[in-house]
């Protein structure tokens, strides 16, 4: 079974028209800025891709003409997984995994309800699980419509199933990081940081990688990061760590509207319409912070990292 490379997965955002379709266009610009800008993967088709507000048509469509474009060498991990019941969870699955993506990625909270046991949500996951082709599996900890974060000995029975490969953490919490990596030590499992706050301390625990939502910004900046980790040099990670931390505030203006708007700034046709958000959010004011975070960005590219 292929292993997914470690490294930047940009939770891919999906363009679109003005007249609320995809923007087919802008998702072929997009998938070029992300392999002119060093990612090792894409983690496409997740709650980035505004997946709750695409029908099934869409989500496979969507994903078919991503890998149909894919950037060579990129790996695409991809998700869709928004069903309740188990059996349209499998047969949706099947027709995602038939387009050739690298990782078929299940969210936790599709398995089992916020006051339900994490008996149940394996039992449920691996029934779905055992329904579908053998390719590597992961898990998002989607914070809609609730966050089911995963707990070290849950982690443990998936990495022993031996399947499971990519698990993109979202409990921004070092000590239950440091929990989970011991958890899976040793496995086919990697851990994938989504907060930019703990991600050089997560690096430092064994986690293989970022994906979130501020690599639609910046995911140069996370690559440098994990580059300068992996040789040593102390000094450029601990000081980009405190630029990509700092930066990461961003989330809690009014994403994704803001990422489309970063994009547009980088040259990409992109607008910034979407359909979780309304992009009268963007005010003037917020638009000025987003200017300045990609004039701040050019200048550390070409200052820190000339």
């Amino acid at each position: 079974m292929k292993m997914i490379k470690n490294g930047v997965y940009p939770t891919m955002i999906t363009p679109f028209t003005d007249d609320n379709k995809i923007d087919y266009n802008g998702v072929l610009e997009l998938l070029d800025w992300y392999k002119f800008r060093g990612v090792d993967g894409i983690f496409a088709i997740c709650q980035s891709s505004e997946i709750f507000y695409l029908s099934f048509e869409e989500r496979l469509e969507l994903l078919k003409f991503i890998m149909a474009n894919k950037p060579e060498g990129m790996d695409i991990v991809a998700s869709g997984h928004v069903a309740d019941d188990l059996e349209t969870q499998i047969k949706e699955a099947k027709a995602f995994i038939e387009t050739g993506i690298d990782a078929y990625v299940f969210i936790s909270n599709r398995f089992a309800k916020a006051d339900e046991s994490d008996d149940v949500l394996f039992e449920n996951m691996k029934y779905v699980a055992d329904a579908l082709p053998d390719i590597p599996f992961g898990v998002y900890e989607c914070p809609y419509p609730y966050k089911r974060v995963l707990t070290p000995e849950l982690l443990k029975k998936m990495a022993d199933d031996g399947r499971f490969q990519f698990l993109k953490d979202t409990c921004c919490d070092t000590e239950m990081l440091k929990a989970k990596h011991e958890a899976v030590k040793g496995s086919n499992l990697k851990i994938f940081n989504a907060n930019a706050a703990t991600f050089l301390q997560s690096l430092r625990m064994g986690c293989s990688g970022y994906s979130g939502v501020m690599a639609n910004f910046h995911p140069e900046l996370y690559s440098q990061l994990i580059k300068a980790y992996n040789d040593g040099d102390m000094a450029l990670a601990e000081k980009l760590q405190n630029i990509v931390g700092y930066m990461s505030v961003t989330e809690c203006q009014c994403y994704p509207v803001n990422a489309k708007y970063y994009l547009s700034l980088e040259g990409l046709g992109i607008g910034i319409h979407t359909r979780t958000r309304n992009p009268a959010e963007l005010t003037e004011t917020r638009k000025l912070e987003i200017v300045q975070m990609f004039e701040l960005t050019n200048e550390i590219k070409s200052t820190i990292l000339k």
